[in-house]
């Protein structure tokens, strides 16, 4: 199993390489994003969120995997993913949504009591809220690689999160802070997010996917196999270059 600063620098190196294709899926994603935001209530912009821009984002994660087993990236690769994988992104979706509901509601509850006792309640639900969310980093990632249902790849991804709890703490972190640091930019958000992240998460689970069957005795050959020959080539043509010097 690869170290998450392993999967960091593999990520990097193939967002450097396919930078068009990437931005390409980024940019569509964030056209359909963006009216939701600035033009429709909050009410309307989470439904047609859900029932849009999820799907998306999962065509999105089948594209990435497709460029990572070796294709070529495509638009209507993305496009084809979001609607192979549309009933598995709404339920996804719809799951985000009242997880997001249960964290608004009990602050809003319990934050307009006075006390420390309705205080300490509202950060337990927080804390419960979001290990709930954490834990499903890896269920989209799953029903595109493995081509599982959504609810077996909703608990697989918390055994995996399970088995795997400061490698999938560490790794939701890090997708935060570049969502935030990207944030601050707007135009980055936009072009980049995206493709990175989803580059990055189906490493990220192809990682653990890998563990998994080196564990249980399975000899499959996952995507994360390309990325790392390409990596271990570029190692040896940097020590071959530091040797010629």
């Amino acid at each position: 199993m690869k170290k998450l600063s392993q999967i960091v620098t593999g990520s990097g190196v193939q967002v450097y390489r396919e930078i068009v294709p990437i931005a390409l899926f980024s940019i569509v994603s964030s056209l359909v994003l963006l009216p939701f935001v600035f033009f429709l209530p909050v009410g309307l912009a989470v439904v047609f969120a859900v029932l849009l821009y999820v799907p998306l984002c999962t065509g999105v994660l089948h594209a990435t995997h497709r460029i990572l087993s070796g294709d070529k990236g495509k638009v209507r690769t993305m496009w084809k993913g979001a609607v192979k994988f549309f009933p598995a992104s709404l339920v996804f979706g719809a799951l985000m949504v009242i997880f997001i509901m249960i964290l608004v509601s009990s602050w809003w509850y319990y934050g307009g009591k006075g006390g420390t006792l309705y205080f300490a309640l509202a950060v337990f639900q927080t804390y419960f809220v979001a290990m709930a969310i954490v834990s499903q980093v890896y269920t989209l990632p799953l029903v595109v690689q493995e081509g599982v249902g959504v609810f077996s790849a909703i608990g697989r991804s918390v055994k995996l999160f399970l088995a795997n709890p400061l490698y999938t703490i560490g790794a939701f972190v890090q997708i935060i802070c570049l969502a935030v640091i990207l944030g601050i930019t707007v135009v980055g958000f936009a072009f980049l997010y995206v493709g990175m992240i989803s580059v990055y998460v189906n490493m990220l689970t192809a990682n653990l996917i890998r563990k998994e069957d080196a564990d249980n005795g399975s000899g499959r050959v996952k995507v994360q196999d390309n990325w790392e020959s390409e990596l271990s080539q570029d190692r040896g043509n940097d020590q071959t270059l530091a040797s010629l010097r």
